[in-house]
């Protein structure tokens, strides 16, 4: 868990580290994650927004070809959407059995609050949660269980991709060698995180306030 949380923050290293090692290849290493964390369920904690943050930052650096990646990077993440909607139809429920090292990997309160992020935005769920950490993971399986209708899943799953990849990687590309956010990548990286939750933040004390209104008219 350290070492995940290690490489979520300090992700700006650690790209720097696979591109010496793996040149090139470090292309296909990035599709991999983008790939793994919008495809597999099981997989919500990967670092999606700040990884491209960062992509972008080095293509500024000329340590990284920003077209490919970009291109390569949309296309992970329009496969890996649209594999997590097949595996909800196909697989549904039957994956909150899934245990790994005993341990349940999908909770049921997260498709819970996925649900809840549906039932307030509809079909442009899968947009908007392309910036939520977690959601962004299971708003497309939970399409899939919903049995969403395909072209409208489609159409929503290329439209976020392309907002979120290209947003997040043009980002890195003309901020990301600022001085003040190059030399603080880590506290850059918690600003993404805190402004990617804001909207469960929002959902939370709306939510609340919902419900206290409620009792009150019921008094």
């Amino acid at each position: 868990m350290m070492t995940l949380l290690d490489f979520i923050l300090n992700i700006d290293q650690h790209l720097n580290d696979f591109i010496l090692e793996y040149n090139n290849w470090v292309y296909l290493l990035l599709f991999a994650i983008v790939f793994v964390e919008t495809g597999l369920v099981i997989m919500p904690f990967l670092p999606g927004d700040s990884l491209l943050f960062a992509v972008g930052m080095f293509a500024a650096q000329g340590s990284l070809d920003i077209t490919l990646a970009i291109v390569l990077l949309l296309i992970a993440a329009i496969l890996g959407d649209g594999t997590n909607y097949f595996i909800g139809k196909y697989v549904g429920n039957k994956i909150l059995d899934f245990k790994m090292f005993n341990r349940k990997v999908v909770k049921k309160e997260h498709l819970d609050k996925t649900h809840e992020f549906y039932e307030k935005h509809g079909s442009k769920t899968i947009i908007i949660a392309r910036f939520v950490p977690f959601v962004r993971t299971f708003a497309p399986f939970v399409a899939g269980v919903g049995k969403m209708n395909y072209r409208v899943f489609v159409t929503y799953n290329i439209v976020g991709a392309i907002v979120w990849v290209v947003g997040l990687c043009l980002a890195g590309y003309f901020l990301g060698n600022i001085e003040i956010i190059k030399n603080n990548f880590e506290k850059v990286v918690f600003i993404i995180i805190f402004i990617s939750i804001l909207p469960i933040i929002f959902s939370f004390f709306k939510n609340k306030m919902d419900k206290k209104k409620a009792a009150k008219e019921m008094v």
